[in-house]
């Protein structure tokens, strides 16, 4: 904006000087400004500094094209900056699951010894269990998934070292269904054979295999994040318990914070794919209706189990 208004002040507005007189006491000439007063013809030599005007003009533009187009590439970067990764997404969402449903399950079975000790023990304990195993689940998957990545790009590498027209043949295949132009696939399939084996395996992996390398944090990441989502989901139908006297009180409040917390988990989770605008709203309640339905029945079945084992209870 600022480079905008000066090129309007420099090229467009008249300038005359203000004292002549002062100018030829200094030593500077008089100048006849051409965009004070232009003639009606102009001559070659107005052509000219017009031309250079429009010139400098062009190239002012396109410095401010340029400008633009970096402020706008520097604000697309600062939004792209900081974003969740979609795994970690996953990860928690899974953590979470579990641990809204299994330990508010088992603590709801635990109420029916009505002992309170017995329902906060056997909820710690399965608590901090499931957390451990949840996210060795995690890991172990993790390292699975990097192991089976580097198995199968050092597969492509070797083929592409001993049978590159055999590689090259199953990219140009890939190609047939997007119909492209035969000679943009026998340039492809001539830029494709001058390229570095390992520049090309990246480009296979990609391209055809659909697989990115996993980053060497991935692992413990998984982990970290399926554990504390499991505890920090499970720990939410135990901490009743921690506060009331009877352990009825701690079900029924046990009860009702779970209910709201599974009805806003499955609405936030289904939102998160179909979207939260007012066309949506119908499915996203139907996905929080059932994060409901499945702890209801999983506390409900952990109840009975209970009672049919310990007819005295």
């Amino acid at each position: 904006m600022v480079l905008a208004v000066l090129k309007n002040i420099f090229f467009y507005q008249s300038v005359t000087p203000k004292s002549p007189k002062s100018n030829r006491e200094r030593g500077v000439p008089k100048i006849d400004f051409v965009t004070s007063r232009q003639p009606l013809l102009p001559n070659s030599n107005t052509n000219h500094n017009s031309e250079s005007v429009d010139g400098t003009h062009d190239d002012d533009e396109s410095t401010l094209d340029l400008e633009s187009q970096d402020s706008r590439s520097e604000q697309s970067s600062k939004k792209k900056g900081w974003r969740i990764d979609a795994r970690v997404i996953s990860d928690a969402t899974i953590g979470l699951s579990d641990g809204l449903t299994v330990p508010f399950a088992l603590t709801a079975g635990l109420s029916a010894f009505n002992d309170s000790k017995i329902v906060i023990g056997g909820g710690m304990a399965e608590l901090i269990a499931g957390a451990i195993s949840m996210g060795l689940g995690g890991y172990l998957a993790a390292k699975s998934e990097l192991a089976s990545y580097h198995a199968t790009r050092e597969k492509t590498l070797e083929r592409i070292e001993t049978d590159l027209q055999g590689v090259l043949n199953d990219l140009m295949e890939e190609y047939e269904p997007y119909d492209f132009p035969k000679e943009v696939i026998t340039g492809q399939s001539t830029h494709l054979a001058q390229m570095h084996p390992e520049l090309l395996t990246d480009y296979v992996m990609q391209f055809q295999h659909c697989e990115e390398e996993p980053a060497t944090s991935r692992a413990f990441t998984s982990a970290l994040t399926i554990s504390m989502g499991y505890f920090l989901g499970g720990l939410l139908p135990l901490l009743p318990y921690f506060f009331v006297s009877t352990v009825a009180e701690g079900l029924y409040i046990s009860v009702g914070v779970m209910v709201i917390t599974l009805f806003i988990f499955g609405y936030v989770k289904t939102g998160m794919i179909t979207g939260f605008q007012a066309k949506c709203i119908g499915g996203n309640c139907w996905g929080a209706a059932e994060m409901v339905l499945i702890g209801g029945v999983a506390a409900a079945a952990a109840m009975g189990l209970v009672t049919l084992f310990q007819p005295g209870v």
